[in-house]
C-alpha cells in the first residue's frame, strides 16, 4: 500500500509540473526545460529519490520531453514558414557534438556539481531574460567559420548540461546576431531536437544505482515522469499561447525571470551547503 500511494504521488506531482511547464512554455515562449529540471529535482527529492546521480535523471528526462515538444514545434513554425533551414542545418552538426561531449560529461558527474552548473547557467538566463534589450546586437548576420564552429557545440554542450533545448541559448543568440524573433524562435525549436535526440540516446544507456532511481526508468530516463509531463504540456501550451495573445507577456517574463533567479539562487545553495 505505502508503494502504491508513493505512486499516486509522484503522478499528482508530475501532472501539476507538467500542466506549469506547458502554460509557461505557451505563455512567455520559454523551453519547458528550464522549469522541468529544478521542479523534477524537487519532486523526485521530496518523494525519497536522492543520490549523487538525481540530476543525471532530471536532466535526462527533460530532454526526453524537449524531443516531443520541439518537434511539435518544429513543425507548426514551418507551416508557417518561420523555420530558417539554412541557419539549422548548418548549425546542427556542432549542436550534435556538443550534445554528445555534454552527455558524457553529465554521466560522470556528481549530482551536486550539476546542480551547481544549472544553478549558475539559469541565472544567468534569468539576468538575461530580466535585463536583456531586443535591440542588443553582436552582428549584423549569424556567424560563419571559425567562430560557428566554436559556438555550435558550446550550446549544445551547455544545452545538455542544463537539461534544454534550443530556446534558452539560441533565441538570445540569433537575436543578438540580427535574427527576427519570430524566426528565431522557430529555429531554435530545431536547435531543441538535435540537442535532444543524440542526448537523450546516450542518456537511455547510464546506469543508476537501482535502489535510489523511481520505477519505469530506463538508463537515466524515467518513462512515467516522460509520458505524464508531455500528456500535460501538450494540453496546456495551448492555454498559454491564447493567454499570450489576452495579455502583454513583457511584464510577466520578468516576473518569470525573478523567479529564475531565485531558483538558480536556490539550486546554488542545495548544491554548497545542502
Amino acid at each position: 500500500m505505502p508503494e502504491t500511494m508513493l505512486l499516486i504521488q509522484m503522478a499528482v506531482l508530475l501532472l501539476v509540473i507538467g500542466a506549469f511547464a506547458g502554460v509557461l512554455a505557451g505563455l512567455l515562449g520559454v523551453g519547458g526545460g528550464i522549469v522541468l529540471v529544478p521542479a523534477f529535482f524537487y519532486a523526485f527529492q521530496t518523494l525519497g529519490y536522492g543520490g549523487d546521480q538525481l540530476m543525471q535523471m532530471c536532466l535526462a528526462t527533460s530532454l526526453a520531453t524537449i524531443i516531443v515538444t520541439s518537434v511539435r514545434s518544429v513543425m507548426s513554425h514551418h507551416k508557417k514558414g518561420a523555420v530558417d533551414w539554412g541557419i539549422l542545418k548548418s548549425w546542427a552538426p556542432g549542436i550534435v557534438v556538443g550534445a554528445i561531449v555534454g552527455m558524457f560529461v553529465v554521466a560522470g558527474l556528481r549530482s551536486t556539481t550539476l546542480q551547481a552548473i544549472f544553478g549558475v547557467l539559469a541565472l544567468v538566463v534569468g539576468l538575461y531574460m530580466g535585463f536583456g534589450r531586443s535591440e542588443w546586437r553582436l552582428g549584423q548576420a549569424m556567424p560563419m567559420g571559425l567562430l560557428r564552429a566554436v559556438l555550435s557545440p558550446l550550446m549544445g554542450f551547455l544545452s545538455v548540461l542544463m537539461g534544454i533545448g534550443g530556446g534558452s541559448f539560441g533565441v538570445p543568440m540569433m537575436s543578438l546576431y540580427n535574427t527576427p524573433i519570430h524566426r528565431a524562435v522557430a529555429t531554435a525549436a530545431g536547435f531543441g531536437v538535435v540537442i535532444a535526440v543524440p542526448s537523450v540516446i546516450g542518456f537511455l544507456f547510464v546506469d543508476l544505482d537501482p535502489a535510489k532511481k523511481p520505477p519505469l526508468t530506463i538508463g537515466a530516463v524515467n518513462l512515467g515522469a516522460f509520458v505524464l509531463v508531455i500528456a500535460m504540456t501538450l494540453l496546456t501550451a495551448p492555454l498559454g499561447a491564447r493567454l499570450a495573445h489576452a495579455m502583454d507577456p513583457k511584464p510577466l517574463k520578468r516576473v518569470f525571470a525573478v523567479f529564475l533567479v531565485l531558483v538558480a539562487l536556490n539550486m546554488l545553495r542545495k548544491a554548497f551547503w545542502g
